[in-house]
C-alpha cells in the first residue's frame, strides 16, 4: 500500500515504512506530522482511489528523524568577451520523514 502526497510544491510517493526527504519544515526531530494533502491511494491488490484534487479524509501519519542540508551546488555566471564571471553556491535545507500510516478511504 502506498500514497502520493503533495508538500513543499512537490509529490512524493509515501509507503509505511520508508523514508522520503522533503523541503525543510518547521518540525523537530522526533516529532509527529500529518501530511493532509493526499492525492492517490493505491491498496495491495485493489483498485486506486484517485482524489479530484484529495482523497477525502486521507492523511499520512510521519516523524521527523532529521533536519539536514543537501549538497553544495554551484552555479556560474558567465558573459563572453565582457570580463563577467560570478560563482555563486547554494544548499539546500531538507526534512527527512519516517512514514508511519497511512489512514483514510
Amino acid at each position: 500500500m502506498y500514497a502520493i502526497v503533495r508538500t513543499g510544491g512537490r509529490q512524493f510517493r509515501a509507503t509505511v515504512g520508508k523514508t522520503i526527504d522533503v523541503e525543510k519544515l518547521p518540525y523537530n526531530e522526533g516529532d509527529s506530522v500529518t501530511l493532509d494533502e493526499v492525492l492517490l491511494i493505491a491498496r495491495d491488490g485493489g483498485n486506486p482511489v484517485i482524489g479530484k484534487p484529495l482523497v477525502d479524509g486521507a492523511t499520512v501519519k510521519a516523524t521527523v528523524v532529521r533536519q539536514f542540508r543537501g549538497p553544495k551546488i554551484l552555479v556560474w555566471h558567465y558573459k563572453p568577451k565582457k570580463r563577467y564571471r560570478k560563482r555563486q553556491g547554494h544548499r539546500q535545507y531538507y526534512t527527512r520523514l519516517k512514514i508511519e500510516a497511512i489512514e483514510g478511504v
